[in-house]
């Protein structure tokens, strides 16, 4: 798919099969409690989690990244993504601060609040999707594009994190 073809066949799939879960319970209540948690951190306790992260990548102790992929949510994530029949890649949640709190695939890092899916969605406010460009993965040789929402307080309305998918644009 040259160009921006893309985004049509993945903002009808994530509007169709993604959209949803920015509304279930565990996705909402996971993020007003990690929200909560993470209210008082700076940006330098942001900074020293990605580092930590980053170094349990490469680790066999990984107590951080085992709270994020060990979590409930993480295990409905990874339901969510083998229920797509290989059409999601990869699934991620992210809270107010840019932070994982919930992924189907371990990402390479915790801080996604410097990246376009955080931005160009949280901070875009309620009801946004963002379709990035499309990219052939090196290590699987899938064309594949992420696509991220916004999700939303369904009392508030206001913002409280993003969920993204990775698309398998060959699986549309």
């Amino acid at each position: 798919m040259a160009g921006d073809v893309h985004i049509g066949p993945v903002t009808t799939y994530v509007e169709a099969n993604v959209r949803p879960w920015a509304e279930d319970p565990l996705i909402i209540e996971a993020l007003k409690g990690h929200n909560e948690r993470h209210a008082h951190l700076t940006p330098s306790d942001i900074d020293r989690m990605d580092a930590v992260w980053r170094a349990e990548l490469s680790s066999n102790a990984q107590p951080l990244i085992d709270s994020v992929t060990g979590s409930p949510l993480s295990k409905f994530l990874k339901g969510k993504q083998a229920a797509s029949g290989g059409a999601i890649t990869e699934i991620f949640v992210i809270d107010a601060k840019g932070l994982s709190i919930g992924e189907s695939e371990t990402s390479s890092d915790y801080w996604q609040g410097d990246e376009l899916k955080w931005q160009r969605t949280y901070l875009a406010g309620p009801g946004t999707l963002f379709v990035d460009r499309a990219e052939k993965d090196e290590s699987t040789q899938m064309l594949q594009a992420q696509a991220s929402l916004t999700v939303s307080d369904p009392q508030t309305h206001q913002p409280i994190g993003t969920i993204t998918v990775g698309i398998n644009l060959d699986a549309l």
